[in-house]
Order: structure tokens, then C-alpha cells, then sequence
């Protein structure tokens, strides 16, 4: 059981991260490529850090869990980051304010995914078959990624509509502001419905993320930890991927086999135990195998081109 003080460290510790990294973050101003690779690395070290210091203070299993569902979070991320890049797209977000939508995008996520990671528990701690029903998620979430899914449109999403509908919106951006008071009235700008769409694209792919590290972990307090500092690194990683995205163009179907692979694991569960190492490993294989498939595939078709 961790002590009551441990979660109010961590989350003092979030805190202070997000404060860094709002402080360290010019109004109007896009992160160059080079300060978008410190500030990953800088959040990656953090993160490393912090599961040194849990495999230190509760054992070398714990860090073997921590590190195995930071890793899955992490990679699955990466998908989170080109769906951000065709919603701000098809927002017409600019660039220098679309760091700013990531920032409260994180917020709200940190906060939604700690609810999710509360109700998931619960259930599990009182209704054992509700695993079989995550692991059900996670292949039929797989398969649906394998095939290519729906494209992002704004335009159909429900609760952008809703908002839309409800809530007056200008015909165009005011600075970096997500409402303004005008002819007397407050109204939201489309930025700010930006952000609802990037949380409700995050709760959608947080029906897919959560219970894939519950099947490597049972241990709230690490899923939660994994969680969230993998999504504290997202707004750097994502100004580090956005020109990037069609140089991993098979990064998803890596993404959607390790989701199958995790869901058929907790399916089975009952008869075959794997352990966490294996998980890893399979983890960062699967990852490892995408992301150099991509990349190899990409410089054939570049010098393919370049030949006469």
C-alpha cells in the first residue's frame, strides 16, 4: 500500500512541472525543434528518474512495472500527437498558438485520466471479469487501428458541436485567448474549441491506453505515475513529431498489434502468466521493429525518388 504522502509528493511534483513548463514558454512563440528536443529530453530524464527512485524505494518489480506502462504510454502517445496535428489542421490552429491548446490539453488530461484510472480500479478490485472486458477493448481497439479507423472531422465530433450550439464562437482567432467579452457578451473563440476537441480526442484514446497498462500493472499508483508523466511530456514530443508524422507512417500498425498483443495477454491471463519483463521486452520490440520499418522504408523511397 503507498503511503497517503507519496501521492501528495507526486502530485506536488506535477505541479511544479507544469509551472516550469509554462514558465519556460514565450506567449505567441512556437518551440524551435532544438528547445522541442531539450524540453523531451529534459521530461524523459524526469521520468527516468522518478522510476529509479520507485525501484530504489519498493523494489526492482515496481520499476519493472513503472517502466513497462511508461513505455506503452508513451508509444501510444505518439498516436495521440498525429491525430493533434490533423485537428489543428483542420481547425486551422497557428502554430504559435497551438502550444498553448497542449498546455491546457495536458491539464485536462492529467485530470480526466486520474478519474479513468479511479473508476478502472475500482472495478476491478469488485467485478474480476471487468478485466476480460478491457482485454476485449484493447484487441477490438487494435484490430480498429489495423484497418485504419475514421477520419479526424471536428465537424461530426459531438461534444464540438454541442459547444458550438450552445456557447456563441468568433469568426475568428483573438490572440492566444479561448474566451472574450464582445458586444456585450461573452463568447468562445475557435481556439478554445480546439482544446474540447484534443480532450475528447485524448478520452478516446484513453479508452485504449488505461487499460492496456492495467494489464501490466494492477498497482494504481503506478498506472497512475506512468500516465501521467508520459502525458507531461506530450506538448514537447509533439513539436518534435508534428513535421514528422509521414516519416512513421508504420508506427500504428506497431501500435495496433502491441494493443492486441496486451489485450490476448490479459484475455488469457488465467492460464498463462507472462511477466512484466517479457512485457517490456515485447514492448520495446514491437516499438523498435515500427519505428525502424518506417524509417528504412522511408530513406528507400527517398533515394528511389532521387534516382533519374
Amino acid at each position: 500500500m503507498v503511503p497517503l504522502w507519496s501521492w501528495f509528493a507526486v502530485v506536488g511534483l506535477i505541479v511544479v512541472l507544469l509551472a516550469v513548463d509554462l514558465a519556460g514558454n514565450r506567449a505567441g512563440t512556437p518551440p524551435t525543434l532544438r528547445r522541442a528536443l531539450i524540453a523531451s529530453a529534459g521530461w524523459i530524464t524526469v521520468s527516468v528518474a522518478f522510476g529509479a527512485v520507485l525501484g530504489a524505494v519498493q523494489g526492482g518489480a515496481s520499476a519493472e512495472q513503472y517502466f513497462s506502462a511508461y513505455l506503452l504510454e508513451k508509444a501510444l502517445s505518439i498516436d495521440n500527437i498525429f491525430v493533434f496535428v490533423l485537428l489543428f489542421r483542420a481547425f486551422g490552429v497557428p502554430a504559435g498558438y497551438q502550444h498553448r491548446v497542449l498546455y491546457f490539453g495536458v491539464v485536462g488530461a492529467l485530470v480526466l485520466r486520474a478519474a479513468f484510472i479511479s473508476a478502472g480500479a475500482a472495478l476491478l478490485d469488485n467485478f474480476s471479469w471487468v478485466l476480460y472486458v478491457f482485454g476485449a477493448v484493447l484487441v477490438l481497439g487494435g484490430v480498429r487501428m489495423l484497418r485504419g479507423g475514421d477520419p479526424v472531422d471536428p465537424d461530426r465530433n459531438v461534444v464540438v458541436r454541442l459547444v458550438r450550439h450552445v456557447v456563441p464562437v468568433t469568426d475568428g482567432f483573438r490572440d492566444e485567448h479561448f474566451v472574450v467579452r464582445e458586444r456585450g457578451r461573452w463568447s468562445a473563440t475557435p481556439l478554445l474549441v480546439a482544446l474540447v476537441a484534443i480532450e475528447v480526442t485524448d478520452v478516446v484514446f484513453a479508452t485504449d491506453s488505461i487499460p492496456a497498462v492495467f494489464g501490466v500493472t494492477r498497482d494504481v499508483f503506478i498506472v497512475f505515475t506512468s500516465n501521467a508523466f508520459a502525458v507531461l511530456g506530450l506538448r514537447a514530443l509533439y513539436f518534435v513529431f508534428a513535421d514528422a508524422m509521414d516519416r512513421f507512417e508504420y508506427l500504428k500498425y506497431g501500435l495496433a498489434v502491441l494493443l492486441v498483443l496486451i489485450g490476448v495477454k490479459m484475455l488469457v491471463t488465467p492460464l498463462v502468466h507472462l511477466s512484466v519483463a517479457v512485457t517490456l521486452v515485447t514492448i520495446v520490440v514491437v516499438i523498435g521493429a515500427a519505428v525502424g520499418v518506417s524509417l528504412w522504408r522511408g530513406r528507400r523511397s527517398g533515394t528511389a525518388s532521387a534516382e533519374p
